[in-house]
């Protein structure tokens, strides 16, 4: 038991912080009218019940290592007038010490874990409330003077008034670190191995990986009508389309010939 506990915990940990990770990047999906079961909630709870686990997981851990800790404590009280009477080496006793605080230290180390896995939860569960508002209230876009778009439950297309090339693509950079502190998330510069296997002719365009329901999504759409740059907005994954929520910045990508 003892040893499935000590493989089951690192990944266990990998797991949850790999789910974490995800959450924040989906943050929001479409909103509450588009599918039966939010997106937002479905992810942050499945997060939580695998934190918990893990967070059970570790208090049985804590026990067998408590447990050892006595033992080793107790064995050591024993030693000690052995090693006063000369029945027992200095440093053999000094090697069950090393022993015992090194047994000490990991129990520190597991009540660290299941300390981590409330805050965590915590987190997510902070998280939660604002992304599910995020995405009940869809984005607004100004088309009085900027172009013309269109608007669904997985999709937002922007026409644009100005012509776009990769050229531009330092701009846009600049406007997301001056504002966010980190690089634009690109995941795709002009043509790239998925596009090929899609079919689509992406030389002239860029993907931002980005959820266009989160913060930064918004910032960014916000800045790309300003600037009357064309974009498409996916909210998630569409077959043959998109592989998942993501910006594409520049005109619609067509059929490779």
């Amino acid at each position: 038991m003892k040893r499935l506990l000590k493989t089951f915990i690192p990944a266990a940990l990998t797991f949850v912080i790999t789910l974490f990770v995800s959450a924040v990047a989906i943050n929001a999906q479409a909103n509450a009218q588009a599918v039966a079961v939010s997106p937002v909630i479905k992810p942050s709870t499945d997060l939580i019940k695998a934190t918990q686990d893990y967070k059970v997981s570790s208090a049985e851990l804590l026990a067998l290592q408590e447990t050892e800790v006595t033992k080793a404590a107790a064995k050591l009280e024993d030693l000690r007038p052995l090693v006063a009477e000369g029945l027992l080496a200095k440093a053999s006793f000094a090697e069950e010490e090393q022993k015992l605080a090194a047994l000490r230290a990991k129990v520190e180390a597991t009540q660290k874990q299941i300390a981590d896995s409330d805050h965590m939860i915590a987190e997510i569960t902070a998280e939660a409330e604002p992304a599910k508002k995020r995405a009940a209230t869809p984005v607004k876009l100004v088309a009085k003077q900027y172009g013309t778009f269109s608007s669904t439950a997985t999709m937002l297309r922007y026409n644009g008034l100005s012509g776009w090339s990769l050229a531009n693509l330092g701009n846009v950079q600049a406007f997301f670190a001056g504002k966010f502190g980190h690089a634009l998330p690109t995941s795709a510069v002009g043509q790239s191995a998925t596009h090929n296997r899609l079919g689509y002719d992406h030389r002239n365009a860029v993907d931002v990986a980005i959820h266009p329901d989160s913060s930064e999504g918004q910032a960014l759409i916000s800045y790309l009508q300003a600037q009357g740059i064309p974009f498409l907005a996916f909210r998630g994954a569409i077959p043959a389309v998109a592989t998942g929520p993501h910006i594409h910045i520049g005109s619609p990508s067509h059929r490779l010939s």
